[in-house]
């Protein structure tokens, strides 16, 4: 399986998407600052996630989600969850 997933960042409450194989691995490497895009934004947190059976799937949905739209979506989408980071 190949995952897509969501974090929020606790500090600044932005977003990161990305993809892999193995979720609690990657999440644990966002937490522990070896991801470079996230280093310095932590924690976070893991706010959605969804699972492909082929790796290019996922991948598509991740540029996807990078997109405006993809993003338009995300707000949509976990509409009520990303409000309670705000209050």
């Amino acid at each position: 399986m190949t995952y897509v997933y969501i974090l929020q960042s606790t500090k600044d409450q932005k977003l990161y998407i990305g993809c892999t194989e193995d979720i609690k691995k990657r999440f644990s490497e966002h937490n522990k600052g070896r991801v470079t895009s996230t280093k310095n934004r932590g924690p976070m947190k893991l706010i959605f996630y969804e699972s492909f059976s082929d790796k290019s799937d996922a991948f598509a949905r991740e540029q996807w989600l990078k997109t405006g739209f993809g993003y338009n979506h995300i707000h949509k989408m976990l509409a009520k969850t990303l409000e309670s980071f705000e209050g």
